[in-house]
């Protein structure tokens, strides 16, 4: 066996079952070597522009610094050799040059300034296609709280019946999460999108008196901040970056677990898009497995575990990590491509989201009109003071699961025993009656949702045509 092959990553089953062909072509090898080769020639381009380089030499560097042109048999190899990619990569651009060009690829710059410079490409990106996968899934969620903003059912609390809400009011919950996420994406991308040139040490000694010219130039013919201060081991807008994405799938696993919960049963209240044979058993032919649930509560599971290591990456030392670096290698493209299998999970679950909202309405009787129990006891904390109130309902509520009989009954006949039979007329007893501000809430996220304008700019440009003859360039974006 060639052990020198790159090799394929061990067989995932779940990402066979549910993924993200965007970001994973974000964050394959192509797209990383690309981001690296686009870091090349935009450093040849910014050191040209600041006349440290000819431009003949930087066109050349251009049109060699291409991914046709790499051998990447010889690249990994050397690479294993060297413990990090870009000195083959670089040697392999110098020998494809005349002499005078080959001798200026790369010029002051260190191996970490374009691995970083890459990954700041690609996380814009991703963080791009993220957003506009959260739109889509915020207009799918949107529709459904306006579709259930009247429909009753129980809210719960550590799983028992509370009071009652609706259905829309309970989405609208997620919606609000939604539409801080996509606000945070907007706000994290200059920080996560910035340049890396600071060289060996973090001085950026060896660009010499244009330093500062060079870096900003190659800020801005990649779309990306500049910044002064070098990020080598001052690694947040990485671990801002990781942290998005599991934000974004944690959330998704909040309505995966409501839906799993509520699609029980005993419960069968909202269920997930059905086809013949979804979710089916080998031995249970009744069974339909709520299976798109399912997945994205792992998926989350996933991400918050790879999330934990990016901490470690925090600790790198002085100004070089010592294998801290590396933890990112494997997590953040994890993390990108699971966030965007659940942000699509969760898109296709919503769209065909099945909800009985008669069944919804019957359960809110199935435990005697306990749900009911808050109503009547503010309703009687006006006339008798909060704490007896409390106590009446209480005492009646005990005996409504001692007798089977329904609470309204048996509030009756403790008010009566108390003498305060001359309350009850005053009594909600329907659950439609004592929605508090759950419409209000609805229709207030949708109206938040509808309006926000806190988005990423359209897809930035493609890695392989940054900084060519026949590419244009991205605007820098300054955070405003």
């Amino acid at each position: 066996m060639n052990t020198l092959a790159p090799l394929p990553g061990p067989f995932s089953l779940t990402s066979r079952l549910a993924t993200d062909p965007e970001q994973h072509a974000l964050f394959c090898e192509d797209a990383t070597l690309n981001s690296w080769l686009a870091a090349e020639r935009a450093l040849a381009q910014a050191q040209a522009d600041a006349g440290v380089l000819s431009r003949a030499e930087a066109v050349a560097i251009r049109d060699v610094a291409q991914l046709h042109r790499i051998d990447r048999e010889e690249l990994w190899r050397t690479a294993r050799t060297v413990g990090y990619p870009i000195l083959g990569l670089v040697r392999q651009i110098s020998r494809q040059l005349p002499p005078g060009p080959d001798g200026r690829v790369h010029y002051g710059a260190t191996t970490q300034d374009i691995m970083d410079t890459g990954l700041a490409l690609q996380m814009v990106r991703s963080l791009a296609a993220l957003e506009r996968r959260i739109a889509e899934l915020g207009d799918v969620l949107a529709d459904r709280v306006t579709e259930h903003a009247s429909t009753v059912m129980a809210a719960r609390t550590h799983g028992q019946q509370a009071v009652p809400t609706t259905f829309g009011a309970t989405l609208a919950t997620l919606l609000a999460q939604f539409t801080r996420h996509r606000q945070r994406l907007a706000q994290a991308a200059p920080r996560i999108g910035m340049i890396s040139l600071s060289g060996a040490g973090g001085t950026a000694a060896a660009f010499g008196p244009h330093a500062a010219a060079v870096r900003s130039g190659m800020a801005r013919l990649l779309g990306l901040r500049d910044t002064a201060t070098p990020w080598h081991v001052a690694r947040d807008g990485v671990a801002e970056f990781g942290w998005l994405c599991s934000l974004l799938t944690a959330t998704c696993a909040r309505l995966a677990r409501n839906i799993v919960d509520l699609s029980r049963t005993e419960i069968a209240e909202v269920f997930e898009p059905y086809s013949d044979h979804r979710g089916a058993s080998s031995t249970m032919p009744q069974k339909v497995n709520p299976i798109t649930s399912e997945s994205i509560i792992g998926l989350s599971g996933t991400a918050g575990a790879l999330t934990s290591a990016l901490l470690r990456a925090q600790e790198a030392g002085h100004e070089r990590a010592a294998g801290e670096w590396h933890t990112e290698w494997r997590v953040l493209p994890e993390l990108a491509v699971t966030a965007g299998a659940a942000l699509t999970e969760t898109i296709a679950l919503l769209r065909g989201l099945r909800v009985d909202a008669r069944r919804m309405r019957t359960n809110l009787d199935s435990d005697g009109g306990l749900v009911m129990a808050e109503s009547h006891m503010i309703t009687l904390a006006g006339p008798v003071g909060r704490e007896r109130a409390h106590g009446l309902v209480h005492e009646a509520a005990t005996r409504t699961r001692t007798t089977g009989t329904h609470l309204t009954q048996t509030l009756r006949d403790v008010l009566t025993e108390h003498h305060l039979d001359t309350l009850l007329p005053g009594l909600h007893s329907q659950p439609e009656n004592y929605l508090g501000q759950a419409h209000q809430t609805a229709e207030a996220t949708i109206r938040l949702w509808r309006a926000q304008t806190a988005s990423l700019p359209e897809a930035p440009t493609p890695l392989d045509r940054l900084v060519t003859a026949s590419g244009h360039v991205c605007p820098v974006d300054d955070g405003a």
